[in-house]
Order: structure tokens, then sequence, then C-alpha cells
């Protein structure tokens, strides 16, 4: 495993989600964002947790000679812990389960032991209480702001309240963990997203579907930082 620092817990951070990338120039598109690059968010989806097919461990390791960036891979798999000890050593940094697979407290203990910094995933109607009992045992809480399976769709505002009871719990409890939004995050709902509570935003289509994806994500930034002040 590469292991690359994720950086300060709870400092904000731009993760641009490569799913919606072009995949025959992955190396290069990721390369020309690297500049408003904090993490990456690697996709992985299995067909059958969700109704799509992405990437697997050949491709991560195959992005690490374009990114020295960490690697925020999140496992939208029904069997996530069969393949943990495969993305550890392609060099992701980071690996997020789904809650709603089951088996989360072995998951946590399993990408643990393989040195990978840990986080916990819940779809946008799976109640808070289901990720409560785990948040002293992880990284990273993602929470979805968008059905998990394919970029472009709309953000779903009314997550934001789920957002707001992590940032309670986690405040209240001052634990080091990372709030993480993903789904229909661009310059009108990052602010949104940061005022709430998430101190971690991927966003694919706002930034790769761009002209100057570069230029995307700066304004991204300046409009989350915005919120900030």
């Amino acid at each position: 495993m590469t292991v690359i620092d994720a950086g300060p817990v709870g400092e904000f951070r731009i993760a641009p989600s490569i799913l919606s990338a072009d995949f025959g120039n992955l190396g290069y598109d990721v390369e020309r964002i690297d500049a408003e690059t904090d993490w990456l968010h690697v996709d992985v989806m299995d067909g059958h947790f969700v109704p799509n097919v992405s990437i697997g461990p050949p491709v991560v390791a195959s992005l690490r000679r374009y990114s020295s960036r960490f690697f925020d891979c999140h496992l939208m798999m029904s069997e996530p812990g069969r393949y943990l000890e495969a993305f550890a050593r392609s060099g992701a940094n980071g690996c997020t389960v789904h809650v709603e697979v089951g088996g989360t407290a072995q998951l946590i203990e399993d990408a643990r032991a393989l040195g990978l910094r840990v986080g916990l995933a819940a779809n946008p109607d799976t109640p808070f209480h289901a990720v409560a009992p785990f948040l002293g045992d992880i990284d990273l809480l993602l929470l979805m702001t968008v059905f998990p399976g394919f970029g472009g769709q709309s953000f779903m505002a009314e997550v934001m309240e789920k957002v707001e009871e992590a940032r309670r719990e986690v405040d209240r409890n001052s634990l080091a963990l990372d709030i993480e939004v993903d789904g229909g995050i661009d310059v009108a709902t990052a602010p949104i997203a940061v005022r709430a509570g998430a101190n971690v935003l991927v966003a694919g289509s706002a930034i790769f579907a761009r002209e100057d994806p570069l230029a995307a994500a700066a304004a991204l930034r300046a409009a989350a930082v915005s919120a900030l002040t």
C-alpha cells in the first residue's frame, strides 16, 4: 500500500470523483485537476449493490503513476470484505464500505488491520441511527446525497438533516471524524453541504464534465469556502 497522509481530520477538502472523468484518458484527467485536488475519490461499483459497474484494483494501481493524492475509495459493493486487501495493495489509502451490506464491525476491523483509513457510507434513505454506533471506530462518514450508481444525479437536500445530526454528534463527542457528502455537489449545493457540517465534498460531473475542469474545481472550492466565513 502507498502510504499517504489524509491530512488533519476536519479540514475542508475537495475530492474529485473519477466516475465522471474520461476513462480513455483517465491519467490525463486526473493530472490536470491536481492543483485543486485534496483527495481523489475512486468509485467502485460491482453491478450488484448498485446497478452499474466501474473499476477495480488494477485501475487504482495504474492511477498511482499520475497522482500522489490520498485515494479515497468508495466501495459500492455487496461483498467489500473480499476485496479490501486487493485495494490496499493497489494503492488505496482509504476504503469506505456501506452500512447497508452488514457485517460492519468486521469490515471496519479488517480494513484497519490492512492499514487503511476506514470510512462508512449510508444511502439517502438509511437513517442516522444505522451508522451512529460506529462513529467512534471510523475515520470518515460518507452520507450519500444521491442514490449511488450513476453520476450526474440531482442533489437531495433532505439529506442535510442527517448531515447536521452527524455534525452535532461528532462535535458533541469530540470525534476525530471527517464528514463527506457525495452526489449532486456543485457551486450551488456545496455551500449548503458545508453549512450543514460536511467538510469533504465529492464532485464528479461538476468538475470533469466542464470545459475547463481545473477552473470548475477552483470555482467549487471558492463557493464552498464562502460558506465557512
